[in-house]
């Protein structure tokens, strides 16, 4: 006797999915929730830069050596650094920092100073030269401002831009000391004391503002943006390649199923606890980064021509830059389950970008990002990145914080990693296998 077939379920279309209000609850209120704080975060972070501007490090130099002005010796570089130096900045806006040349030069090409206002040698006696006659007016008395490209072309032109105007500030007290000397004792040899017209408008803004590289980086360089944007291909190969990584592991071992189009597959269950799949995912993360670096270096260096120096530590910072983002994204989706793809894309990419302080300065950033990239992976990763593109591998160029983070960060993310599927394989709570109803 046959058993008659099951007759089919009936079929339910699209409509009566989308007029059950469930069908809704948790993927609206997780979506509205991911536009809200993807808006707050990035948002929040570029909008001010100058209100939200905090000291930023500026180097202040003085290599005027001074001359004899109205009989009297004087240094006005040295007064006009003082001046500037303890201009009152009730916001805190600037860190200007005093040093001879050699020391800025040095600062410079470590990457901590964004840029350096210097007053160069000669600079009182060209002052002092406005008071002489002739058919043709004086110069203009010169100071130089250094930009530092490699911090980043918006970090160097905050910089450059608050020196030109303390430049300029200068130049007006100057001016208005100048000229009234020259109207107090006409004849009395003051720069001024004797000229008119151009000559007393020379006299009133005397300075002129120079500005230069102070560190040069090469023309392929993105204007100090490749190293974000190399930093940002380490994090996404990382990230993406772990997430990849552990859906094929679970397809393999038989604890997920495979759909691709009308394709579908489902392999026989390995019995395997989760300790162990962790362990075999990161072994797959940090293998592939092997390739993923390498790829990322032979398309950004070979073929595009990004400027690069120091290529086999560059390539041994990458390939543990990616391994231990790699690591973490695997540690954080074997204790989360199915959200934590969600959980470390936050951690490795939406809070990472705008606390990283590579496009806008930590300095123009709110107190908060501030906070995030002490240790906020990104941060971290592109310090050490444009350290050795930009600043000659200096360890204090940011390179040696970026390599002791990236230790922690490996160390963090094995503990984490193995004491919660540990804890899970002791309390029994083992993988789901998936079962056709």
């Amino acid at each position: 006797m046959t058993t008659p077939p099951h007759p089919a379920p009936a079929q339910v279309r699209a409509g009566q999915v989308l007029r059950n209000p469930k069908a809704w609850y948790f993927p609206g209120g997780i979506v509205a929730l991911l536009a809200l704080l993807l808006s707050l975060l990035y948002l929040g972070g570029v909008a001010d830069p100058n209100g939200n501007l905090h000291r930023l490090p500026i180097g202040l130099v003085n290599a005027d050596r001074g001359a004899t002005v109205a009989g009297h010796p004087a240094n006005l570089g040295a007064r006009i650094t003082a001046g500037i130096a303890g201009a009152p900045d009730p916001k805190e806006q600037v860190s200007w920092r005093v040093l001879d040349p050699a020391g800025a030069q040095d600062q410079l090409a470590s990457g901590r100073l964004d840029g350096v206002l210097e007053v160069p040698d000669g600079f009182t006696a060209a002052v002092e030269g406005l008071g002489a006659t002739g058919p043709q007016p004086p110069a203009h008395p010169t100071v130089n401002v250094l930009t530092n490209p490699g911090v980043g072309s918006l970090a160097s032109s905050l910089a450059s831009s608050i020196a030109q105007t303390a430049a300029h500030q200068a130049s007006l007290q100057l001016g208005g000391s100048l000229t009234s000397a020259a109207a107090a004792s006409p004849q009395s040899g003051a720069p001024g004391g004797t000229q008119s017209g151009a000559a007393r408008l020379l006299l009133a803004d005397p300075i002129a503002v120079s500005v230069q590289v102070g560190h040069p980086i090469g023309s392929h360089s993105g204007l100090g943006l490749t190293a974000f944007y190399y930093t940002l291909l380490l994090v996404l190969s990382g990230f993406l390649g772990a997430n990849i990584i552990s859906n094929g592991v679970d397809v393999g071992l038989g604890y997920a199923d495979s759909e691709i189009g009308p394709w579908h597959t489902r392999r026989p269950v390995v019995p395997i606890n989760r300790t162990q799949t962790l362990l075999a995912k990161w072994g797959m993360s940090v293998g592939l980064a092997v390739v993923t670096t390498s790829l990322v270096m032979v398309g950004g260096i070979a073929i595009i021509g990004i400027d690069a120096s120091h290529i086999p530590l560059l390539w041994v910072f990458s390939f543990c830059a990616t391994s231990a983002v790699g690591l973490g994204v695997q540690a954080i989706n074997a204790a989360f389950g199915g959200i934590g793809q969600l959980v470390s894309m936050f951690v490795f990419v939406a809070v990472a970008l705008p606390s990283s302080g590579a496009t806008i300065p930590l300095q123009a950033l709110p107190t908060f990002y501030r906070w995030l990239a002490v240790f906020e992976p990104m941060r971290q990763l592109s310090d050490g990145t444009r350290a050795i593109l930009y600043f000659d591998a200096r360890a204090d160029a940011g390179l040696v914080r970026a390599w002791v983070m990236i230790a922690i960060a490996v160390v963090l993310a094995l503990a984490f990693g193995l004491a919660v599927t540990r804890y899970y394989d002791r309390k029994g709570l083992h993988r789901m296998v998936p079962t056709i109803v």
